[in-house]
C-alpha cells in the first residue's frame, strides 16, 4: 500500500510537470490552440470537411475561399487562435514578405480567373496589396503576372496564392532618356510605328490606368526623364539613351515619324516635301534652338543644321571641324590649251534658321546638301571656266574669275534656300612641264629687256656728253646776257626807289603835322579834366577825414569816460571790501609785479674767508648766473661784481 501511494504521488507530480512543459501540445490537441508569432503569418491547410460545405474545390482552383478542403485563402495574422485541431488543419508559419528600399515586388498569382485572349498581364483588383487573397479571388482577380507591383515595405501575403519576386527599381541617369516599349495593350493603329499618347499614368507606373485608357502595346511616343520609378518590367521595357543636344550656333530640325498627316505649310512654291506644324508627321516647320531635349529618337529624328557661316574646302590637305567637307578634294581642271592643273577652292555658305526645315525637307541632311549640290555645282563651274582660257590667262585673271564664281554660285544656291557668302580661290598649281617652259620664256624676256635697257643707257650717255659740251660753251654767252640785263634792271630799280622815297617823305611830313595838332588838343583836354577830378577828390577826402576824426574823438572820449567810471567803481568796491590800508598794500604789490621789480635777488653769492677760496666761489656763482640769464633771454649776459673796485670790473 505504501508503495502504491508512493507511485501515485510521483505519477501526479510527473503529470503536472509534463503539463507545465508540454502545455502547448496539450492545448493544441485538446482545444486546437494555435499561437502565431508577431513576425509570422499562419498558412492554413484544411485536410478534410466534415459537414456543411462543399468537399472539393471547383475545377481549376487551388485556393479555397468557402471552407473547402485544401489551401485556405485566409491566413492567420499574429495572435492566438482556437479550435484548429491538428487532425483537421495544418498550420505552417511563414515570415512576412519584405520589399527592401530601392526594390519592387513583382507578383505572380497562382490562382484566379483565366486571362482574356491577347492579354499577357492580369489587371489590378482591390485586394489590399495582395494581402486579402479571398477578396482578390472573389473580385475576379486573374492568375498569372500582375500589372500591380509592391513598393518597399512589409506585407502579409499568402505564398500559396501569390509568388513575389524582388526586382530593382527603374533608374534613369542624368542627361539620359528612357525609351518605353509596353508589352501589353491594344494593337497599334494601322500605319503607325508607335502607340497613341496617353496621359495620367504617372510615367508608366500605373500600368492599369494606361491600359484602361486605350494604351497600345509596342513603342510609345512618350519618354521617361532622369529619376527613379516603380515600373513593372513585366509590363514595360525601358531602353536608356542620351538626350538630344543641339549645339550653340545650330538649330535642330525635327522629323517626326508618328502622328497624323499634317497640312503642308510651305505652299505650292515648295515641291520638295511636306513641312508641317509641330505634332504632325513630317518635317516640323519650327526648328529647335540650342539646348538638350528629351526626344524619342525611335519616333523622331533631329537633323542639326549650322546657322553660322560654314566653310567648305575643296583641298586635299585641309578639312574643317564639322567634317562636312571630308569627302571633298582639290579640283583638277583642264585649260583651253590642254594643260591639266589643280585648284584649291573654299566656299562659305550660310543657312538661316527659318530656312533650315526647307533644306532638310529637300535633301534630308547637311551631308546630302554638300554631296548633291555644292560638290557638283562648284566643281563643274571651275572645270567649265578653265576650258575657256589657257593656264597663263587663268592665273593672271584670278581676281576676276573669283568674283564671277561668287556671283554664279550665289545665284545657284539661292534656289536651294542656301546663302552663298563668298567663294575663294586658293592655290593654283600648273603642271611642272608648263612651269619650266614659262620660266625659261620669262628668263629670256627679262634678258632681252636687260639688253635693251643697257643699249638705251649707252645712247643716253652719248647724248648727255654732247649736251654737256654745248652747255659749257653756252654758259659764257648766257652769263654776258644776264650781266647786261642785271645792270639795266638795277638802274630802273634805283629810279623807282628815289621816286618812292620822295612821295613817302611828303606823306610822312603831312601826317606828322596833323598828328602833332591832334595830340596837343588831346593833352589840353586831358589836363583840364584831370584838374577837375583832382579838386573833387580832394574835397571829398577832406570831408570824409573830418567826419572820421569827429566820430573817432567822440568814441574815444566815451570809451575813456566809461573806463574811468568802471575803474572808480571797482576801486570803491575794493576799498570797501579790503579796507584802505590793505587796498594800498595790494596795489603797491601789484605794481611791483607789473614792473618786474626784484625785491629779493635770485641768487646771493657770498665769499667767505680771506683766501682764494672765497674769490673762487664768487666767480663760479657769477658764471652760473650768466648761464641762467642766457637761457632765459637767449642772449649772452655779462654780470659784474659790484663789490669789486672799478678797475677790477674792467
Amino acid at each position: 500500500m505504501e508503495f502504491l501511494s508512493f507511485m501515485s504521488t510521483w505519477s501526479w507530480l510527473i503529470g503536472l510537470l509534463l503539463a507545465v512543459v508540454l502545455y502547448k501540445l496539450v492545448l493544441r490537441f485538446l482545444f486546437g490552440m494555435v499561437i502565431v508569432p508577431e513576425d509570422r503569418i499562419g498558412l492554413v491547410t484544411k485536410k478534410y470537411v466534415l459537414v456543411g460545405a462543399d468537399r472539393g474545390l471547383p475545377d481549376g482552383r487551388i485556393i479555397a475561399t468557402k471552407g473547402e478542403a485544401g489551401y485556405q485563402a485566409q491566413t492567420l495574422a499574429p495572435g492566438l487562435y482556437w479550435w484548429l485541431w491538428p487532425w483537421q488543419y495544418g498550420i505552417t508559419m511563414q515570415p512576412f514578405t519584405v520589399i527592401p528600399e530601392g526594390k519592387i515586388g513583382l507578383v505572380l498569382s497562382n490562382d484566379g480567373a483565366e486571362l482574356p485572349t491577347g492579354n499577357i498581364l492580369a489587371r489590378r483588383v482591390e485586394s489590399d496589396n495582395f494581402q486579402d487573397t479571398e477578396r482578390f479571388l472573389n473580385s475576379g482577380g486573374q492568375k498569372g503576372r500582375q500589372t500591380s507591383v509592391l513598393t518597399p515595405g512589409t506585407y502579409r501575403i499568402n505564398p500559396y496564392a501569390f509568388t513575389v519576386t524582388i526586382a530593382d527599381m527603374t533608374v534613369i541617369r542624368e542627361n539620359m532618356v528612357g525609351i518605353i516599349t509596353t508589352l501589353d495593350g491594344a494593337p497599334l493603329q494601322p500605319g503607325q510605328i508607335a502607340g497613341k499618347n496617353v496621359e495620367g499614368h504617372n510615367n508608366f507606373q500605373n500600368v492599369d490606368f494606361f491600359l484602361q485608357n486605350g494604351g497600345n502595346r509596342g513603342l510609345q511616343p512618350q519618354v521617361v526623364l532622369a529619376g527613379s520609378y516603380y515600373i513593372n518590367p513585366w509590363a514595360v521595357q525601358i531602353e536608356e539613351i542620351p538626350m538630344t543636344e543641339v549645339p550653340i550656333g545650330h538649330v535642330g530640325v525635327v522629323i517626326s515619324y508618328i502622328g497624323e498627316d499634317g497640312e503642308d505649310v510651305t505652299g505650292a512654291t515648295f515641291k520638295h516635301g511636306n513641312i508641317v506644324k509641330k505634332g504632325f508627321r513630317g518635317v516640323w516647320m519650327e526648328p529647335t534652338g540650342p539646348g538638350k531635349y528629351p526626344i524619342n529618337t525611335f519616333t523622331m529624328k533631329v537633323e542639326v543644321v549650322p546657322t553660322t557661316n560654314l566653310v567648305l574646302n575643296w583641298a586635299n590637305a585641309r578639312t574643317e571641324s564639322h567634317a562636312l567637307d571630308r569627302n571633298l578634294s582639290t579640283i583638277t581642271v583642264r585649260s583651253k590649251d590642254g594643260f591639266p592643273f589643280n585648284l584649291d577652292v573654299a566656299q562659305i555658305i550660310h543657312i538661316p534658321s527659318v530656312e533650315a526645315p526647307k533644306v532638310i525637307a529637300r535633301f534630308g541632311s547637311m551631308t546630302n546638301l554638300v554631296s548633291q549640290v555644292l560638290e557638283p555645282t562648284i566643281g563643274n563651274y571651275f572645270r567649265n571656266s578653265a576650258q575657256d582660257s589657257d593656264v597663263i590667262a587663268f592665273l593672271s585673271t584670278r581676281k576676276e574669275r573669283q568674283e564671277a564664281a561668287r556671283e554664279h554660285i550665289r545665284a545657284v544656291l539661292e534656289v536651294y534656300n542656301v546663302n552663298a557668302v563668298d567663294t575663294l580661290i586658293g592655290d593654283i598649281v600648273p603642271p611642272d612641264s608648263l612651269m619650266k617652259t614659262l620660266t625659261d620664256r620669262k628668263i629670256a624676256q627679262e634678258e632681252e629687256k636687260t639688253y635693251e635697257t643697257q643699249r638705251m643707257a649707252q645712247e643716253k650717255r652719248q647724248g648727255m656728253e654732247r649736251e654737256t659740251a654745248l652747255a659749257d660753251i653756252q654758259r659764257e654767252v648766257v652769263k654776258a646776257q644776264q650781266s647786261v640785263e642785271i645792270a639795266q634792271r638795277t638802274a630802273d630799280a634805283a629810279v623807282k626807289k628815289s621816286e618812292g622815297e620822295a612821295r613817302s617823305l611828303k606823306l610822312q611830313v603831312g601826317a606828322e603835322s596833323e598828328a602833332t595838332k591832334v595830340r596837343a588838343e588831346a593833352n589840353a583836354e586831358a589836363r583840364r579834366r584831370q584838374a577837375a577830378a583832382d579838386a573833387e577828390a580832394t574835397k571829398l577826402t577832406a570831408d570824409a577825414e573830418a567826419e572820421r576824426i569827429a566820430k573817432t574823438g567822440t568814441a574815444e572820449a566815451e570809451k575813456i569816460l566809461a573806463i574811468g567810471r568802471s575803474t572808480a567803481e571797482a576801486y570803491e568796491l575794493q576799498v570797501k571790501a579790503m579796507g584802505d590800508e590793505n587796498f594800498t598794500r595790494f596795489k603797491i604789490t601789484e605794481e611791483i609785479g607789473k614792473g618786474h621789480i626784484r625785491v629779493i635777488p635770485d641768487i646771493v653769492i657770498n665769499g667767505t674767508g680771506n683766501g682764494t677760496e672765497g674769490s673762487l666761489n664768487g666767480l663760479m656763482g657769477l658764471k652760473l648766473l650768466e648761464q641762467i640769464e642766457e637761457r632765459k633771454t637767449g642772449k649772452p649776459t655779462k654780470i659784474v661784481d659790484i663789490t669789486k673796485p672799478t678797475a677790477e670790473k674792467e
